[in-house]
């Protein structure tokens, strides 16, 4: 005798299946995790309106540690984490849904902090707010506290060294634009160009002009390009680990697991002594 298996929540809902779902017995947690680098917090732009119903989450405070030798964006501490997501309203048992403006860097990073976490019951607003065409809301919600508690561990990371070695051995895409991969600019971290032996692959490829992610076919087509053919191990690195999210993401969409260095660049930058290549070769 079989015991039939559910099905795997896709990592996207769009806006028609979540206006639907809040209509529905169960409502899902939304949380509002808009974001913009190096811009103050986006939580006045959720207090003009949101999806209602929606908590805002802050990622520089609460989807991660302070800045320092592990990188701008460090994990947060479990605890630290499992609290803000309590506070939401997120219990063990909850359907969650994500947005952010629409690059889908911080919805998919709280996504993979939830997924990472032990959560498998969440997913990211494909096209993010501005996808959103139902009524707003102004009004803070005070959901009542969630159970949901970590249980870290779930999904790939890789640190310094792992990436490094992954980088000779398997793939280790870098996320980020091309010309701070190649080293032509750098206006962030203290040293420009990439880690040795690492791709190319800006995440603005994994989305359409509107935001939303390409269809699954052209994700497949594109990975595979870059030498993701299911035959070696695959990582994902960016400049703090948030938009390389967005690629770990996007690759789950191609039926690829991928780990996640969350330190990134700006960790490994932090030491003086790991080597950097630049130019458009992998080095």
């Amino acid at each position: 005798m079989t015991t039939s298996q559910p099905a795997p929540v896709s990592p996207l809902i769009d806006a028609d299946t979540l206006a639907t779902a809040l209509a529905g017995p169960r409502p899902p947690v939304v949380l509002d995790v808009r974001y913009r680098l190096g811009q103050p917090s986006r939580r006045p732009a959720y207090l003009e309106g949101h999806v209602p119903g929606a908590v805002f989450v802050d990622l520089d405070t609460q989807l991660a540690a302070p800045p320092g030798p592990r990188g701008r964006h460090p994990l947060p501490e479990p605890g630290d984490f499992g609290a803000a997501m309590r506070a939401a309203g997120v219990s063990a048992d909850s359907q969650v849904v994500v947005y952010d403006d629409g690059q889908g860097w911080a919805a998919a990073r709280t996504w993979w902090l939830l997924r990472w976490s032990g959560h498998s019951a969440v997913r990211v607003l494909d096209g993010g707010f501005p996808s959103w065409t139902g009524a707003l809301e102004t009004g803070v919600p005070a959901p009542a506290a969630g159970d949901f508690v970590p249980r870290p561990g779930a999904l790939p990371t890789l640190d310094a060294g792992s990436a490094a070695e992954l980088a000779r051995t398997g793939l280790l895409f870098d996320a980020r634009a091309g010309e701070r991969y190649r080293g032509e600019v750098e206006p962030i971290d203290p040293v420009g160009g990439h880690i040795p032996g690492a791709v190319s692959a800006p995440t603005a490829e994994n989305v359409l002009p509107d935001g939303r992610f390409r269809p699954v076919a052209e994700l497949r087509a594109r990975f595979a390009d870059l030498g993701a053919d299911g035959d070696q191990a695959v990582g994902v690195y960016c400049g703090s680990g948030v938009s390389a999210a967005q690629e770990v993401l996007a690759l789950e969409l191609a039926g690829v697991r991928a780990a996640l260095y969350p330190g990134s660049w700006s960790e490994w930058t932090a030491d003086s002594g790991r080597p950097v290549a630049t130019g458009a070769e992998r080095g």
